[in-house]
Order: structure tokens, then C-alpha cells, then sequence
């Protein structure tokens, strides 16, 4: 792998600094759901629905300091109570931002590594149920299968992008020559 253009994490320490060194490049995007959680964490659950309705107006804003300006009126409601949880977004900044410079419909690619952990738990079921395979090859058969297997209880059951094509427009816009460079 020579160039990777954006990673979304889920917060893993060392992840962010390990792929800047390897790729600097990189845009490293901190999962924004596992963001949202983390900062429940330190929240009583009577403010929850509070709490994610205001970071909501936070990664749905329109820019990055449209976002600033959200989080400061966050800041100004909630860093009495909860300063752990405000120091938290404080030092996610940097990871948290780079998706809102995409339009809406990119960001929801790259703002959360759930669907990633999905099929991360759909192969470790796989080949958890089968003991040891007898080569490489067959294990790379199960989760090739598993792939190919799409689940039935969601809604994008084929697992294709819907507005691929306007994606990949706008990731060439915003990347330019490294886009072409990816072939």
C-alpha cells in the first residue's frame, strides 16, 4: 500500500500517530459514533437525549466552523457538569474534523466504522464455527462467502454504495491526482 487517503477509527490509541507515520498524508477520521459513546460514558442517562441531540447539531453542521461554533455552545451547556466529556472533544478535534470538509452525502462513507466492525464480527463468526482450516485457501474461501452472503435483516442487503458514482466524483475532486493514482 503506498498512499490510503482517509481511515476512519474507532479511537484505538496509537492509530491515528501510526498511520500519520506510515501514510502522511492520511486524513484519520475518529469514528464519530464511537465519539458519541465515549462521550455518554460520562454522562447520567436522564441527559442523554440532551446530550446527542446538541452533538448532533455538532457533525451535522455544514463546516468545520459552523461545527466550532456548535461545540462552543456546547462547551458553554455542559463543561460545568461533564468537563471530562468536553476535554474528550478537545482532544478529538484534530480526528473529528476531516469528514466535514465533504459534502453530506460522502460523509455518511466515512463518519463511523460500523459497518466495518459488522463484517469483522460476520468473519469472526464464520470462522469461529469451522475450528481450523486445512490451508489459506480455504480460509480465504469462508470469507470470500461470507462477503458474497449479504444479510437478510438489512435494508442494503447487496452492499453496494447508493450514490457511489457521486462519491467517487467528489473524492476526485477533493484528492485530485492521488485519486487516479489509486488504480
Amino acid at each position: 500500500m503506498e498512499d490510503i487517503l482517509i481511515v476512519a477509527c474507532d479511537g484505538v490509541k496509537g492509530l491515528p500517530e501510526a498511520i500519520s507515520a506510515l501514510w502522511p498524508q492520511t486524513e484519520v477520521q475518529l469514528c464519530v459514533v464511537h465519539l458519541v459513546r465515549a462521550s455518554l460514558r460520562y454522562a447520567s442517562k436522564k441527559y442523554w437525549p440532551a446530550i446527542t441531540k446538541r452533538l448532533k447539531l455538532i457533525y451535522t453542521a455544514p463546516t468545520a466552523e459552523a461545527a466550532e461554533a456548535e461545540f462552543a455552545e456546547f462547551c458553554t451547556e455542559w463543561e460545568d457538569k461533564y468537563p471530562a466529556m468536553i476535554r474528550l472533544w478537545r482532544h478529538s478535534w484534530e480526528q473529528f474534523t476531516p469528514f466535514l470538509a465533504y459534502p453530506p452525502e460522502l460523509r455518511k462513507l466515512v463518519y463511523t466504522t460500523n459497518s466495518i466492525e459488522s463484517l469483522n464480527a460476520r468473519f469472526r463468526q464464520a470462522t469461529r464455527h469451522r475450528g481450523h482450516f486445512s490451508n489459506e485457501q480455504a480460509a480465504l474461501t469462508v470469507l470470500y462467502l461470507v462477503i458474497k452472503n449479504p444479510l437478510k435483516n438489512r435494508s442494503n442487503i447487496t452492499g453496494k454504495v447508493v450514490g457511489w458514482k457521486h462519491a467517487l466524483n467528489t473524492l476526485a475532486m477533493h484528492y485530485g491526482d492521488r485519486l487516479d493514482a489509486q488504480h
